[in-house]
C-alpha cells in the first residue's frame, strides 16, 4: 500500500510539472532593505577592510556574486513586489510605497505551494495588504522599528521585546524548527535592516566609534554637468537627514532599561556635537560620521544573524540541499553624491546586491561582471530550480542556466528601469535603459523635461551627463530606440509618461 502512494505522489508531481519532492532543493531567500553593495566586503568596496561581512561573504565564496543585479524601481515596497511576482511595478499594480499590493495575484508563494512546497515569510512586508498565499507568515507592522518590534503572525498581532534584526531570526528558525518536514521549503528571511532610521544592537554601540570612515570621492558633489535633477533632491548628509536619522531623537519604542543604556552612550556624544556649534563641511562630515557608523552596525547585526540561519542548515542537515539567495530591495546611498536615500537610476541605488549559494549546481567562488539581471528574475528562477513550470506572464527570466555556468542565448542586452514616486526625497519620476556600460534617463515632468546619458566606464561615478555630445551620437540614438521597444515589450501603456 505505502509503495502505491508513493508511486502515486511521484506520478502527480510529474504530470503536475514538478520534480518529486525528494529531489527538490529547499530555497532560503534572505532579503534585506536598503543593503547597498558598498557594505558587503564580497564587493570589495571601500569599506570592507573596516566593516567585514564574513557571514554574506560566505555565501559568495561558495557559490555566485551578481555585480550586474538591478532593481527595476529603486524603493522599498515596489521592489518586494516585483519580486513577488516577477512583474513590473505597472502591471503588479504596486508603483510606489503609497499603494497597497494587491494578495489576489499570482504570487511565488501561491505558485510555490502547489508545487508542493511549504511556504513562510518572517520579518520585513512593507506593503500594507495581509499577506496571502503563504502558509505561515508573521510580518512587521508597517515599517517597523529596531528594538521591541510588533509581528502580525497569521493575522494575530504579537509583541515581541529585543532587538529586530535578532528576533526576525529567532522567529525564522522557530518557523524551521516546527515546519512539515515532509516537505520541501520557500522560506523568505527578510530584515528590516539597515533601513533607516540606524538605531544599532547595544552590542554593537562601541563599533567603529573610534574610527573615522573614508568619505567617498562625491560627499560634497555640486551636480554640475547634469540635468537639474539632481540638484533638487531633499536626501542630503547635509542638510535633510533630521534629528531621527542622526539619533539626536531616538524612533524605537524602547523599555526603560532599553532607553537608560542606549540613551547613556548617544546622549553625551550628542551634547557634546550640539556645544561644538559645527557649521559648513565641519557640519556635514560629522552627520556622514553618525549616519555611516550606525548604518554599519544595523549591517553587522544583519551579518552575524545570516551566520545564525547558515549555521542552522549546517548543523541539521540541510546545507546541501538548500539554496541560499542574499539580497536587499535595491542599492543605497552611504554617502555619495552626499546623499543617504535610493529612487535614483544613479549605480549606488539601481544596483542590488545578490549572491547564491546552490551546492552541486552553483559553482563555489564565481563572480558574474558580465549578465544584466535583475530583481524582475527572482520568482521565475525560484520555479525554475524547483522544476515548476513558469507562467507566461511572468515578465523575468530565470538565472538557473547561468547560475550553472551557460548564459542562454538571446539573454536581455539592456535593462528598463521606471521610478513613479515624484517627489519623494526631491526624486522626480524617470525611467531608462541601460546596456551595462551607458545609460540614458529621461525626466519627463515639465519642471525638468530633460535627459541624461552617461558612460559608465568613463565615468563611474557618474558626474557628466553625454546627453547630446556629437560623439556619442549614435549610442544616444540606438539606446532611445531600445527604450521606446522596451516599454513596448513590457506592456506600459501607450503614451504614459512620454
Amino acid at each position: 500500500m505505502k509503495v502505491w502512494i508513493c508511486f502515486t505522489v511521484f506520478l502527480s508531481a510529474l504530470l503536475a510539472g514538478v520534480s518529486p519532492a525528494a529531489e527538490r532543493p529547499n530555497i532560503l531567500f534572505i532579503f534585506c532593505d536598503d543593503h547597498a553593495t558598498q557594505a558587503i566586503s564580497a564587493y570589495d568596496g571601500p569599506l570592507a577592510g573596516l566593516a567585514p561581512t564574513p557571514n554574506i561573504d560566505k555565501i559568495a565564496e561558495q557559490g555566485m556574486l551578481f555585480r550586474r543585479c538591478y532593481v527595476t524601481n529603486s524603493i522599498c515596497g515596489p521592489s518586494r513586489a516585483v519580486v513577488l511576482t516577477g512583474k513590473y511595478s505597472h502591471l503588479n499594480g504596486f508603483r510606489n510605497n503609497g499603494d497597497t499590493f494587491d494578495g489576489s495575484q499570482e504570487t511565488a508563494p501561491k505558485l510555490l505551494g502547489r508545487a508542493g512546497y511549504e511556504t513562510a515569510i518572517v520579518g520585513k512586508w512593507h506593503l500594507k495588504s495581509e499577506p496571502t498565499g503563504f502558509d505561515h507568515y508573521e510580518v512587521l507592522k508597517g515599517q517597523g522599528q529596531y528594538y521591541n518590534p510588533r509581528l502580525l503572525t497569521n493575522g494575530k498581532m504579537v509583541n515581541h521585546e529585543g532587538y529586530t534584526t535578532d528576533i526576525i531570526t529567532d522567529q525564522t528558525l522557530k518557523w524551521l524548527e516546527q515546519r512539515d518536514r515532509d516537505k520541501p521549503f520557500f522560506l523568505m528571511s527578510q530584515h528590516k535592516a539597515p533601513h533607516g532610521r540606524w538605531e544599532p544592537a547595544f552590542r554593537h554601540l562601541d563599533f567603529l566609534e573610534d574610527v573615522d570612515v573614508p568619505e567617498p570621492p562625491t560627499l560634497f558633489d555640486d551636480y554640475s554637468g547634469r540635468s537639474k535633477a539632481a540638484s533638487m533632491h531633499e536626501m542630503g548628509i547635509a542638510d535633510h537627514m533630521g534629528d531621527h536619522r542622526l539619533m539626536l531623537e531616538y524612533s524605537s519604542k524602547f523599555t526603560p532599561e532599553q532607553f537608560k543604556k542606549f540613551d547613556g552612550f548617544f546622549r553625551p556624544k550628542n551634547e557634546a556635537f550640539l556645544a561644538a556649534k559645527l557649521e559648513g563641511r565641519d557640519l556635514t562630515r560629522w552627520h556622514y560620521q553618525r549616519y555611516i557608523k550606525n548604518y554599519l552596525r544595523c549591517v553587522k547585526a544583519v551579518d552575524e544573524n545570516v551566520g545564525r540561519l547558515l549555521g542552522y542548515l549546517e548543523d541539521h542537515g540541510l546545507a546541501e540541499n538548500t539554496i541560499v539567495i542574499y539580497s536587499s530591495d535595491q542599492g543605497f546611498y552611504l554617502g555619495e553624491h552626499g546623499w543617504f536615500d535610493k529612487r535614483w537610476m544613479y549605480e549606488e541605488s539601481f544596483r542590488t546586491p545578490l549572491l547564491v549559494r546552490w551546492p552541486g549546481v552553483v559553482k563555489e567562488n564565481v563572480e558574474n561582471d558580465t549578465d544584466l539581471v535583475s530583481n524582475l528574475d527572482f520568482l521565475p528562477t525560484f520555479l525554475e530550480a524547483v522544476g515548476a513550470p513558469v507562467p507566461e506572464e511572468i515578465q523575468g527570466r530565470s538565472l538557473v542556466p547561468i547560475l550553472k555556468g551557460d548564459t542562454p542565448d538571446g539573454w536581455r542586452k539592456t535593462h528598463y528601469y521606471h521610478y513613479y514616486e515624484s517627489g519623494g526625497h526631491g526624486v522626480p519620476l524617470h525611467f531608462g535603459v541601460t546596456d551595462g556600460r551607458y545609460k540614458l534617463i529621461r525626466f519627463p515632468e515639465k519642471e525638468i523635461d530633460d535627459w541624461e546619458l552617461f558612460d559608465i566606464q568613463a565615468d563611474p561615478l557618474e558626474l557628466e551627463s553625454r546627453y547630446g555630445d556629437s560623439t556619442l551620437e549614435e549610442v544616444q540614438r540606438s539606446l532611445k530606440k531600445e527604450l521606446t521597444r522596451l516599454r513596448g515589450q513590457y506592456e506600459l501603456p501607450e503614451g504614459e509618461l512620454d
